[in-house]
């Protein structure tokens, strides 16, 4: 626990079999109460090494997508009476030593959601992100800044800390179930005036560590933009959009 609140780190895995162990160990176990590793049908032996270091793993028969993971990852740390919960990649891109950080910001209720940004301290180049992506990054954010009116750094990192009201109040089921899912759930919380803080975060860039190919890449931008534009035309009226719906689909801690 953090100043009486309970942690719970989630991580989405997809054939992350040559990592999680290195991520595993790295988690600052005395201050995280459950971590719930959600497999997305891997080929590999990701859900063996999870079972031998005692991780509680839920695992998806078919590949549901990346968005469709972390709907699975909400749910089980509600159920589980999480109060922080920290998604945290099991590919060893982000540093599991800056759980604490981010997860405390949440617990003594400094913001509602935390991002651990690559951007800051020139962190994604100097990891060896691809020019195009940072690029690409840049140009996304400055675009959604201007159309959801924040000052983010970045919009697409993958290493997220949320508290449980955000996850009880986002209409989470009314977003994809593909890579957009990210996008879409911070231009929700934008929405709902939750307050977003950011941290700087290394990340790594390697071999072993996931990484989205140039044509996702490029329906993910498209799908940011779409985002972007519905959360704008939903404020101004011009069109209703569920993912702005109150009354939308949310997770339930059965």
């Amino acid at each position: 626990m953090i100043h009486g609140k309970k942690v719970v780190v989630v991580m989405p895995a997809y054939n992350a079999e040559k990592t999680l162990r290195k991520t595993y160990e790295e988690i600052p176990h005395e201050y995280v109460d459950d971590i719930i590793l959600v497999d997305d049908a891997s080929s590999d032996r990701t859900v063996e090494i999870a079972k031998e270091l005692n991780i509680r793993t839920v695992v998806h028969r078919q590949n549901r997508g990346y968005g469709a993971n972390q709907k699975t990852c909400y749910m089980e740390a509600l159920k589980l009476g999480a109060d922080v919960v920290v998604m945290l990649h099991p590919d060893y891109q982000y540093t599991p030593k800056l759980i604490v950080a981010m997860a405390s910001l949440i617990a003594i209720g400094q913001y509602d959601v935390v991002l651990g940004s690559r951007v800051l301290s020139e962190g994604a180049l100097k990891g060896g992100m691809p020019l195009y992506k940072y690029i690409s990054n840049r140009v996304l954010t400055c675009i959604q800044n201007l159309l959801l009116g924040k000052k983010l750094s970045e919009y697409h990192t993958g290493y997220r800390a949320f508290s449980r009201k955000v996850l009880e109040t986002l209409p989470l089921h009314e977003n994809s179930d593909g890579f957009v899912f990210d996008n879409q759930m911070l231009a929700q919380a934008c929405y709902f005036n939750f307050s977003i803080g950011e941290i700087s975060c290394p990340a790594r860039y390697f071999e072993d560590a996931s990484t989205v190919g140039f044509v996702e890449s490029v329906k993910y931008g498209i799908g940011v933009l779409a985002t972007s534009l519905k959360y704008r035309f939903h404020k101004w009226g011009i069109i209703r959009s569920r993912l702005f719906d109150p009354e939308g689909a949310k997770l339930k801690a059965q």
